[in-house]
């Protein structure tokens, strides 16, 4: 049997028409760029995540590139990040103009926690980017209580948590900024690459619109040195539609993260655990072994996919090398042991028996 990493088979399928109809009705009007859609998507996704003010952008990284710049933070400045996240968090940092300063995650749920943030703290930190890793929100309350001792700045990268929640609370409304990716693979993708902040503050937003289009707040008047990133309008139509299905896709994946849960009992296997107060969205099934690429292997041998999640730190990586970051050791362990499993929309009750059983004869 083979089953894929992820296909957008059955859920592009399913609104194969009412895609086409809405890229249709766009093409019809002619109008592309910061038009009617990316609006209406913008009132829809703030509201969705019960929050004040939306501002679509062409990428995630650029979301946090823009909340930071927004925020203030420049030159001279340090910025926490956690050890084991994607790339692209640190680069925002970078593209700032501040440092990035790492801290190790807690080695339970691989997110981010209050240990060590003190360790790290000096008169320069100004902000802290808390990542919501696999779908998964952080503590967000010891976050906030460290953040507001010692008045920083939170930017909540909620790439991989479009809907999780933490205490009831959505991702993406605890910091100052929330900032979503909608790349294609997300629990909420586009046809292509896209982005969003949240905030409930207005001067926020607005600083982040004209950032992402030259800097400009009106038609050649700019305010500031900016960039060209907007979420174009066939991506933002295509957004709303999956916009409206985003919780039963995501009801679909705890169903499936559920059974894997139940079912693996391999005890080479470290399955992820839950935090106190969360609702995951699984937008990746990351599993452990410490003979982790020979389970790979095992696995693709018999026809099932699998992704390596950052099997290299950030500390490791040649973009970073000359900045000397702290090579943390639980960021090293999640890299070198990390796998995620075959989690999708649409993946059929026989597939997914297939991969327990397959695991568990490992």
């Amino acid at each position: 049997m083979q089953v894929p990493f992820a296909t957008f088979e059955t859920m592009h399928g399913n609104i194969r028409s009412e895609v086409l109809t809405k890229i249709q009705e766009i093409y019809d009007k002619g109008w592309f760029i910061q038009g009617e859609e990316c609006r209406a998507f913008e009132k829809e996704f703030a509201e969705w995540n019960n929050a004040k003010y939306a501002v679509g952008v062409g990428t995630g990284l650029d979301a946090i590139s823009f909340s930071l710049r927004a925020l203030g933070i420049g030159k001279g400045d340090e910025v926490i990040v956690p050890s084991n996240t994607f790339i692209a968090t640190a680069l925002a940092v970078s593209n700032s103009g501040a440092k990035v300063v790492l801290v190790d995650p807690e080695r339970e749920t691989c997110n981010i926690c209050k240990n060590g943030l003190e360790d790290v703290l000096t008169s320069q930190t100004k902000a802290i980017v808390p990542v919501h890793l696999y779908g998964q929100m952080a503590q967000m309350d010891d976050i906030m209580e460290f953040a507001l001792k010692h008045n920083l700045k939170v930017i909540e990268d909620c790439a991989q948590a479009h809907g999780a929640t933490y205490k009831g609370k959505k991702a993406g409304t605890f910091g100052d900024v929330g900032c979503f990716s909608f790349y294609p693979a997300k629990n909420l993708g586009a046809l292509g690459d896209g982005g969003a902040i949240i905030t409930n503050n207005k001067t926020i937003a607005d600083t982040i619109r004209c950032l992402a289009n030259y800097g400009s707040d009106r038609q050649y008047h700019h305010i500031f040195k900016g960039a060209n990133s907007r979420l174009d309008e066939i991506q933002a139509g295509v957004l709303r539609i999956k916009l409206k299905h985003l919780n039963e896709y995501n009801e679909e994946r705890n169903r499936i993260a559920k059974k894997y849960l139940e079912g693996i009992y391999n005890p080479k296997i470290q399955l992820p655990i839950i935090g106190q107060d969360r609702m995951h969205i699984w937008h990746i099934f990351s599993i452990r072994c410490k003979t982790r690429d020979d389970l790979q292997i095992y696995l693709s041998k018999r026809g099932i996919g699998t992704v390596i999640h950052y099997p290299i730190a950030i500390a490791d990586q040649q973009a970073y090398l000359d900045d000397k970051l702290a090579k943390l050791p639980i960021a090293e362990e999640i890299a070198i042991r990390e796998l995620g499993l075959p989690m999708f929309n649409g993946i059929t009750e026989e597939q997914i028996k297939y991969v327990i059983d397959t695991i568990n004869s490992y």
